[in-house]
This record gives structure tokens, sequence and C-alpha cells, in this order.
């Protein structure tokens, strides 16, 4: 019983591989503007002028790393 569902997941796993990378043509919406994470950039900016005005703080939106300057 385990072998045979072991070998069901092993085959259906090896045909997710040989599926062809989507080319750039063919993401469509995907490309668009409002799928964008951020959205709209002024927006962005007005949400973080709101949070650090509660929160009396600046900084701290972007990517962090360490000290090493390895970031």
């Amino acid at each position: 019983m385990k072998s045979c569902l072991l070998l069901l997941l092993i085959q259906s796993l090896s045909a997710c591989s040989s599926l062809p990378p989507v080319q750039a043509w063919e993401k469509g919406k995907l490309a668009k503007q409002e799928m964008k994470f951020e959205g709209d950039p002024l927006e962005t900016k007005f949400v973080d002028h709101i949070y650090f005005s509660k929160e009396a703080a600046s900084g701290g939106a972007g990517v962090g790393g360490g000290g090493c300057g390895c970031n």
C-alpha cells in the first residue's frame, strides 16, 4: 500500500517537472500594472507617511541586513 502511494507521488511530481517555463509574452495579466505587489507608488508613500506619523519614527521600511555590509 505504501509503495503504491509512493510510486503515485513520484509519478505526479515528475509530471509537473516536465512543463516548459512560462515565456514573457505568455504572462498576460500577470505583467499588468494592477498585478504589482505594491500597487500605486503615491498611495504607498501616503501609507508610509501615516505610519511614520503615528509611530513617531522613520525608516525601517526597506530590506534589513546585517552590520557586515554584505546586504
